[in-house]
């Protein structure tokens, strides 16, 4: 399933947005180690995850084409503690049929423009090592790899890097 960059539109997440971004989410749970969970989360788990961010008033984009969701991107708190509140930490998954498109950097554009307006000062990337296309993808929008640190994660019976990156916004 193609999708052309100009049948997209970005725009707020919705309660209705849940289902599709819950599959989205399972799917590089269950096929990747872009994500660190092991089991993926239920529809329940994920609308709570996603009305807390949307009652903090965090940035939270979701992509949609002519067959619906397709993709969405979000900014979160990097700690909770007072002195990181003008730090997030970033997250964008797309559905595995409209990678390579051009909807990362829409959504990323989009993103850092949301993170600057709420008033973050930072955005931080937490990419597992050897995930090449989300590493240049951030590279391309001007994060720099801060460090990485060996074996941090345990996914698939092996052990997974992690790359530190970081942009000012």
């Amino acid at each position: 399933m193609s999708h052309q960059i100009h049948q997209i539109s970005l725009r707020p997440f919705c309660p209705k947005d849940i289902a599709p971004i819950t599959r989205i989410y399972a799917h590089y749970v269950y096929n990747s180690v872009v994500t660190f969970d092991l089991e993926a989360p239920g529809e329940k788990e994920m609308a709570c995850k996603f009305a807390a961010l949307e009652k903090a008033g965090l940035p939270l984009i979701v992509a949609s084409g002519p067959g619906g969701v397709l993709g969405y991107a979000y900014a979160s708190a990097y700690r909770t503690r007072p002195a990181y509140r003008f730090t997030c930490e970033n997250a964008i998954y797309i559905t595995p049929e409209a990678c390579g498109q051009g909807l990362g950097s829409l959504l990323m554009d989009a993103l850092l423009e949301q993170a600057r307006q709420f008033g973050f000062n930072q955005m931080i990337a937490i990419i597992t090592g050897g995930t090449q296309s989300s590493i240049a993808l951030h590279k391309k929008f001007g994060f720099h790899i801060l460090g990485e640190f060996p074996e941090l994660g345990f996914k698939f019976n092996k052990w997974h890097n992690i790359v530190h990156m970081q942009r000012k916004l």
